[in-house]
């Protein structure tokens, strides 16, 4: 009796995800589905984009040359923050910048040593964000990029399109994860997958909802919006910075974030330990540090993704039927995910499992934090206990 009455638990929770949560699962929040064409009329407003960059040098070439390739009608300039590189970052950028035969659009500037406190790839954007706020005609946006993105020819005029047409204060692409080894075919998809249930971007796109989050690979805001809200002062020490930034620009205005199929991310996770490693970095701090929300969050998980399998292939009777309805349920939730980044649907019955390694990454991201080894993230340990530090 009582297997039989906690099965009705994972089918409850399975039937809410599917018909409620702003519908998370159906991937319809993309930017090729917003009506951009009404608002192609008058002066294209400038823009600057700010790339932070530490060690860099594999993949800065192609995400600058992406930039300024941009079919972009207004004034657009790129300032590129060197994160204190020492692998030749400012080369491979400079390098870009004549290939693409627009040095005169490309700015560089050396970072300066970290502050105590501050997250170094939020101290990276402040700087960058002071340079173009001290220019003479500071631009009407801001386009917060990370150095490994790439971009295709006509991303900026739909950014703007949609900054307009919805009048946002942030435009926010959750780029195309790359999804060739293994490991990324497997855990990529899932990702994105919890991602948006835990951001439902239908949830982040409504002004009357307080649920905000952005995708920190493109991030176009409105530059009187941030420094309206007091700039990145006011996340100085944000491990999560995309999402802290769509919080502080939601308090200013409406938000915008949706999925994409034409900016893509060059980096690379061969193998699952470097996927490990990614998640690790953030998932406690995403937890607030808290123990009672990672016991709450392994809780829900066993109970979400790993009881509809085990009541199917265990229990008997009703409970096995709830099992295996909870089990297809939670599939079939998971497939438009899973075409967006073009797997085989049948993988969707692997979410169990999936779910089960980032319950273990997310474990072992509380276990760095405790031994002073958190948010590690090229020679910095960002999440440690007594702030941002160098390793």
């Amino acid at each position: 009796m009582i297997v039989t009455a906690f099965s009705f638990l994972p089918l409850a929770i399975w039937a809410c995800l599917l018909l409620g949560r702003g519908g998370f699962w159906r991937c319809r929040e993309r930017d090729d589905t917003v009506d951009t064409h009404h608002v192609g009329d008058g002066p294209w407003p400038s823009i600057a984009a700010v790339v932070p960059a530490r060690d860099e040098a594999s993949v800065i070439g192609e995400s600058v040359g992406s930039l300024l390739r941009q079919d972009y009608p207004g004034r657009f300039i790129v300032v590129i923050v060197d994160d204190q590189s020492s692998d030749g970052t400012v080369d491979t950028a400079r390098a870009a910048a004549l290939a693409a035969g627009a040095p005169e659009r490309v700015r560089i500037i050396t970072g300066t040593n970290l502050p105590r406190g501050w997250t170094g790839k939020i101290w990276a954007m402040r700087q960058g964000f002071a340079a173009v706020e001290a220019e003479r005609e500071p631009p009407e946006f801001v386009l917060f990029t990370d150095a490994d993105i790439a971009y295709a020819p006509q991303t900026l005029r739909r950014l703007v399109g949609i900054a307009r047409s919805k009048r946002c204060a942030m435009t926010s692409l959750m780029v195309k994860l790359r999804c060739d080894s293994a490991a990324e075919r497997w855990l990529v998809p899932a990702f994105v997958f919890f991602f948006q249930k835990l951001y439902p971007f239908a949830w982040v796109n409504d002004p009357k909802r307080a649920t905000a989050a952005a995708a920190g690979g493109c991030m176009l805001v409105r530059r009187e919006a941030l420094a309206s809200a007091g700039g990145f002062e006011a996340l100085r020490n944000a491990l999560i910075d995309d999402c802290a930034l769509g919080a502080l620009m939601k308090r200013q205005s409406a938000i915008w974030l949706g999925l994409t199929e034409t900016v893509h991310s060059l980096r690379a996770y061969p193998s699952f330990a470097d996927i490990r490693q990614m998640v690790a970095r953030s998932a406690f701090a995403q937890l607030r540090y808290s123990v009672l929300l990672l016991i709450g969050t392994v809780g829900g998980m066993v109970v979400t993704y790993l009881a509809p399998p085990l009541l199917t292939l265990m229990a008997h009777g009703l409970a096995r039927a709830n099992g295996a309805i909870s089990w297809a349920l939670m599939a079939l939730t998971f497939v438009p995910t899973l075409r967006l980044y073009g797997r085989p649907s049948v993988s969707a019955f692997a979410l169990p499992a999936i779910a089960a390694a980032y319950t273990v990454f997310t474990l072992d991201s509380a276990l760095q934090h405790w031994r002073g080894r958190g948010g590690y993230w090229k020679g910095r340990f960002q999440a440690s206990m007594g702030g941002a530090r160098d390793a």
